[in-house]
Parts: C-alpha cells; structure tokens; sequence
C-alpha cells in the first residue's frame, strides 16, 4: 500500500467518504495529493534518526517543504524528548509560512507545553507511543487526555487507537475538536488481522 498512486487513491476514497481534512506522510505525496484532492492536507515527514527517538517532522527542511508542497497543516512531534531541533524553532519555522501548526503530544505536559508556545491544534497522537506512555496496541484510546486537554483550553485533535465510529463520536465528546482515525482506515493488513483474530478458533485450556 505504500505507493504515490494507492495513497492518492485512498485519499480520494476518504475525500468521497466524508473526510473533511487528511493526514499525508512526506512532503511529495503531500504535493500529490493537494493536487487531486478538495481538503485541507495536514503535513508530516517520518525519519529514523540517530540518538532520537523523535520521527515525525523533526527537522526545519521538513517544514519547509510541506509548507512548499501545499500543506495546510504542518504536524511536529512535540514531546519533551532529545532532539536535533527544539519544538519552539520548529513552531517558528511554521509561522514564516501560511500553515497552521499542529504539535503532536504524548501527555498533559506536553499538550500545555505546545498550547503556551502557540499552536494552534494539539493532538493526543503519541500517547501510548513513547517510553512514558507506552501501552498494549489494543489499549482504547486515551480519553483521559483528550478531557483534560480540552479542559486546559487546547484546540485538540483525538488521535491514537481510534478504530471505531463509536470511539470518534466518543472522542467529540471528550472535548475534541476533529477526531483522526489511521490504521482502522488506511492499515488493510491490521484491519484483516482484527477480523481474522475473531475467526480464530479458541485456544484449548492446557489444564482442560
């Protein structure tokens, strides 16, 4: 699935299904898919980086080039990790250009840590995603966050481990602003497995 042409095309099904704004990975198939499609583009660039553990949009070329590639949204880690560039300058790269920033969160500190700097959205995108905050994959989201981050004044976006309608609907409740569902749309071999896992015949009691 991770081909130019199947990511424009998936988001051209999201578009067509309702979708009122899209997450795209790296600057080129932003570009892409700004061209072919009717909605706002929320930006990242992933990389792997020696001595991080930050991936999304972590350097200020990054900006740039979502911002050049027609991104309305610029999207940055924004935990208080080890990093090559400080969440502040990357924020100020943002603000030279005319996209919104987003910061993506992990907890409560860092959520109000981004709404003090002055972005304009924040998501509860790596909670359960760091070595702070790890969980089992299948935990339900973090409702808890998304709550107190609303209640401090933050523009959120739930984000993590949100797999059903219910849980979005849920997640608007919690004080959300916009809700962004991944996997549950976009990863087909995750979405199987779930189904296959239920298929699956029970597990003998070894002590049966």
């Amino acid at each position: 699935m991770d081909q130019d042409e199947t990511v424009v095309a998936m988001a051209l099904a999201a578009q067509a299904g309702g979708a009122t704004a899209l997450r795209i990975e790296g600057a080129a198939r932003v570009r892409q898919v700004v061209a072919r499609v009717g909605i706002p583009v929320i930006g990242i660039v992933k990389r792997d980086l020696a001595g991080s553990a930050v991936r999304i949009t972590p350097l200020l070329e990054d900006v740039d080039a979502l911002c050049a590639a027609g991104a309305a949204v610029v999207a940055v880690d924004a935990t208080q990790r080890l990093r090559p560039v400080q969440v502040a300058a990357l924020l100020q790269r943002i603000r030279q250009g005319p996209c919104l920033a987003m910061a993506d969160c992990s907890c409560l500190t860092d959520g109000l840590a981004a709404r003090d700097l002055g972005f304009d959205w924040v998501g509860s995108t790596l909670s359960g995603y760091t070595a702070d905050t790890v969980c089992a994959e299948d935990s339900p989201p973090d409702w808890a966050l998304i709550r107190q981050l609303s209640q401090r004044g933050c523009w959120v976006v739930a984000e993590g481990r949100l797999r059903t309608p219910a849980q979005a609907a849920q997640a608007l409740r919690e004080g959300a602003r916009a809700v962004t569902v991944g996997s549950a749309i976009t990863r087909v071999e995750h979405i199987t497995s779930w189904f296959a896992l239920a298929l699956s015949p029970p597990v003998p009691d070894a002590g049966a």
